[in-house]
């Protein structure tokens, strides 16, 4: 038998270094926790607990935690404007496993719509990572656009800029079509 694997099986570059960053984390500290898994991955999140890695869904449990200290990472998804802050303030110790592409995407955003540009989001609208970058805007109206129908009915202000950026798990040729609708508009 032969077995061949694709190219692009395993994890991207981002979720690869967001898991390596959690496993030596739980090598080098007591009481580490993530907000929120750090990947969408059962195994690997129940391998990262077999080594004492606990998932926490909210900063009320970072706060109810607070009095014992440890280690919080943030998973590749990235998480919420100014939530690093307050787990610093919480006086835990920062481990910022977010993917540097989804960071870049939180300053175009921060920086275009600090620029008046309108920002449309191509994702899911529950997903964390978009959260997040939403989060990053400037912009009140702000919009979140997964389906050609949303793209369809989203209308931009008249003479202001778009920008438009997306979930970087969203799926290539879906984020593809809803570009050439916003393209055609």
């Amino acid at each position: 038998m032969r077995i061949k694997i694709a190219k692009t099986a395993g994890f991207c570059f981002g979720v690869d270094r967001a898991v390596k960053m959690a496993f030596d984390t739980a090598k080098k500290s007591p009481r580490v926790v993530t907000l929120g898994p750090i990947i969408h991955n059962e195994e690997v999140v129940r391998d990262l607990e077999e080594k004492g890695v606990t998932v926490l869904e909210s900063v009320e449990e970072l706060e109810e935690r607070a009095a014992h200290g440890g280690t919080v990472i943030i998973r590749a998804h990235g998480v919420e404007k100014g939530i690093s802050e307050k787990i610093k303030e919480l006086g835990y110790t920062l481990v910022d496993a977010t993917c540097p592409f989804v960071l870049k995407i939180h300053r175009l955003v921060e920086k275009h719509s600090a620029e008046g540009a309108q920002i449309v989001i191509i994702g899911n609208e529950k997903h964390p990572e978009v959260k997040g970058i939403k989060s990053w805007s400037l912009d009140p109206h702000t919009a979140v656009i997964a389906t050609p129908e949303e793209a369809e009915k989203y209308q931009a202000e008249s003479g202001k800029k778009v920008c438009i950026v997306s979930q970087t798990t969203f799926n290539y040729n879906k984020f593809q079509e809803l570009v050439e609708i916003f393209s055609k508009k």
